[in-house]
């Protein structure tokens, strides 16, 4: 069971990836990353079903499933409304959804402080010249031209301020053995 757990958990931080990379590069996120990682979750949530003694808890507690469909529901509604008045793109508001199934909603005070720090993070870095140096790299020509067209592909920031959250119980852990 623990196995399928690392599959599913290395699987979806490779398509955040994915989809963090085509957001980049394209200013659009495709359906099928968001489905796949929304069918990711389902997998893990029926195999957290199956290992659970008690499926009530496990179905209805905050910590629970019922608690990471409700964060994914409830940010997937704060998508679609940031999209209705075109402050979102449609892809970062579909992203919200896949990213609130798997921090959950006790990860969501943690995902929302970190989105805000990179996002204000990302906003200061646009504003910042690339060194000549360097300016010749697709990287940062594609930095340059995000810059010019006053677009930012907000589903990098929400990639990494999930990533981030999701790392955080390990983090966490990790200077507890300390």
């Amino acid at each position: 069971m623990l196995k399928m757990f690392d599959v599913i958990s290395s699987i979806s931080v490779l398509l955040f990836l994915y989809a963090a990379w085509t957001d980049f590069r394209t200013w659009k996120i495709p359906n099928t990353i968001v489905l796949a990682l929304v069918t990711l979750y389902a997998l893990r949530a029926v195999a957290v079903m199956l290992g659970s003694e008690d499926v009530g808890a496990a179905l209805f507690a905050s910590s629970g499933i019922g608690g990471d469909v409700g964060a994914g529901l409830l940010m997937f509604t704060l998508g679609v409304m940031l999209w209705a008045f075109r402050l979102f793109g449609a892809g970062d508001a579909k992203l919200f959804l896949p990213i609130g199934l798997f921090v959950g909603w006790h990860g969501m005070l943690p995902f929302s402080f970190l989105l805000l720090v990179l996002g204000i993070v990302t906003l200061l870095v646009l504003r910042l010249p690339v060194p000549l140096r360097v300016a010749h790299l697709a990287f940062f020509m594609r930095v340059e031209e995000i810059r010019a067209s006053r677009k930012v592909p907000y589903g990098v920031v929400m990639v990494f301020a999930a990533l981030l959250t999701l790392a955080l119980p390990i983090i966490r852990q990790q200077l507890q053995l300390r």
